[in-house]
């Protein structure tokens, strides 16, 4: 055996036994991580040490802006100018932020997500966006970040180009062990403040759900009324035009037009009511969540029991979203399910309002169904509520919808118009 094969087979023994370490994540591949540190000088260890070196020229800059625009900001707020000025300045550490973390992403492969900007438009006057700008805390951790980076820059520069003519050998391994601290600092320090970001996303994309529903609504209520009510009104004018000029030449002939024509009013009538009961019910208005549910379980296609355990009456815009989910899981039950019996259970916990839905049917329900489920999470969801759908194979379906207890106000208890 020649020295060459010797080494290809330990080469390959090595990466063998490597492999079987490499811990497993259940799909059969190992976990994402950076390679291990090792005195081969390998691409991600000059990137590291690139980062290393970079960190003095970089952090005397970045210290240099901290220390002249956010230091003489904050030492003229006894003047007229200093709080703009801070303001800005924290402003600009945003952006020495998002260069710090793309630098990062490039050289040690940490991921850190973008904040959120400052939403500065339709915050009412100058000294409202000022006071926002002030209180920026991922402004404030950025500054902090700099600050600090200026002896860890220095000690980094020196340890990193020392070991390059002295340690070398085991230079992988500090630039590893320093990387870290970077990476650590850069997840603490840079990254968005964790709930706040959360909670921002969660609103954006709750408004922009809102926004849709709404636009939605509009466009069926149009539609409808279009389709519906004023075609039947258009028809009725013709018709009473038609009988009119009829009147006095043909008298049977006019009479049977107003007759024909009055079908057309009832019909229009019947349609508006519809149409007025998918935007609110009255029954709901006037009687409360309990009628209205039983109204909904009354028009379904198979027995429904309802329950509503509440000593009072929600606040109407989350009546109206309990009532709403209600009406079309029951109409899914209908259409859907196959089932022989259904239940509607409605109670209080502390502060949420809680739905159950049950029905004995084939089930398999989920939000993918095509079956309008998930336009009803998107729609709770909006209004920071839940909803879980429990329904393997065979049956039965347990859905679980949860809404934000508000209490009713005096406007929600104004009589209805006629």
């Amino acid at each position: 055996m020649t020295a060459g094969t010797s080494t290809s087979t330990a080469a390959a023994a090595a990466a063998a036994v490597a492999a079987a370490a490499a811990p497993d994540d259940g799909a059969g591949r190992s976990e994402e991580r950076l390679p291990p540190a090792r005195f081969a000088f390998d691409r991600q260890t000059w990137k590291e040490i690139a980062h290393l070196l970079a960190n003095l020229p970089v952090s005397l800059l970045c210290f240099t802006y901290v220390m002249t625009v956010l230091f003489t900001g904050a030492w003229l707020t006894v003047t007229v100018i200093g709080f703009p000025l801070l303001a800005a300045g924290l402003m600009g550490a945003r952006q020495l932020g998002k260069l710090e973390r793309a630098r990062a992403r490039a050289l040690l492969g940490v991921r850190v997500d973008e904040p959120s900007p400052l939403p500065l438009r339709g915050r009412g006057g100058f000294f409202a966006q000022l006071w926002l700008a002030l209180k920026d805390p991922v402004g404030w951790r950025t500054v902090l970040y700099e600050f600090i980076r200026l002896p860890w820059g220095v000690l980094t520069f020196t340890v990193t180009f020392t070991s390059l003519f002295v340690l070398w050998p085991v230079l992988p391994f500090i630039a590893r062990g320093l990387t870290n601290a970077d990476r650590a600092m850069v997840r603490g320090l840079l990254s968005p403040s964790d709930e706040l970001e959360r909670r921002i996303a969660e609103l954006e994309s709750d408004r922009g759900v809102v926004v849709d529903t709404a636009a939605a609504d509009l466009r069926r209520i149009e539609r409808d009324l279009h389709d519906g009510a004023q075609a039947r009104l258009v028809n009725l004018a013709m018709g009473l035009g038609l009988a009119k000029e009829k009147l006095l030449e043909d008298p049977d002939a006019a009479a049977a037009m107003v007759e024909e024509a009055h079908g057309e009013v009832k019909l229009a009538l019947q349609e508006l009511r519809d149409l007025a009961r998918g935007i609110h019910p009255a029954v709901l208005t006037d009687r409360g969540l309990d009628a209205a549910l039983s109204s909904v379980a009354s028009r379904c296609t198979v027995p429904v029991q309802v329950t509503a355990d509440l000593d009072e009456r929600p606040a109407a815009a989350i009546e109206g979203i309990a009532y709403f989910t209600v009406s079309e899981l029951l109409q899914n039950v209908s259409k859907h399910s196959g089932a022989r019996s259904a239940s509607v259970d409605v109670w209080r916990a502390d502060q949420r309002l809680l739905i159950q839905v049950r029905d004995d049917g084939r089930g398999g329900a989920h939000l993918a169904g095509g079956t309008g489920m998930a336009g009803l999470a998107e729609r709770l969801g909006a209004v920071d509520g839940l909803f879980v759908i429990d329904s393997p194979a065979g049956g039965p379906t347990t859905i679980t919808a949860e809404l934000p207890w508000r209490d009713r106000t005096d406007d929600d208890w104004a009589p209805r118009k006629p």
